[in-house]
């Protein structure tokens, strides 16, 4: 089972999404406080497990309702997916992955442990 951990950031605190063998599979935007980073993991937990996911790489791709997962390539060619809350939030973001199936593991990952009650402060 995954868990959220939550630790301090340079500016605040931010938390990562972990699959049951202890890799990160989620990291999240900084937080100026705890509170505001728990109700960040309660919005993951809740719009993980419904979001459609929008390939951003396929021309024409169709436009999904949020909450979506957006899977897109950076800079260095790379895929990445970003979660986003029924508010449009990017909520979640994934490391680079080199191919799309690899990118479509790791969101079927975190909506497998997005679910998890597990939340540790380090």
């Amino acid at each position: 089972m995954g868990k959220f951990v939550i630790k301090q950031a340079k500016t605040g605190v931010k938390f990562d999404l972990k699959a049951g063998n202890g890799e990160v599979i989620a990291s999240s935007q900084v937080y100026k406080s705890l509170v505001t980073c728990k109700k960040g993991i309660a919005s993951v937990q809740k719009n993980a497990v419904a979001a459609a996911v929008e390939d951003q790489t396929a021309e024409g791709f169709q436009k999904e309702k949020n909450p979506k997962f957006e899977i897109y390539t950076d800079k260095g060619g790379e895929f990445r997916f970003r979660l986003k809350a029924t508010n449009g939030q990017i909520i979640a973001t994934s490391e680079g992955y080199k191919t799309m199936k690899s990118c479509k593991n790791g969101i079927a990952s975190v909506k497998k442990n997005a679910e998890s009650p597990v939340v540790e402060e380090k």
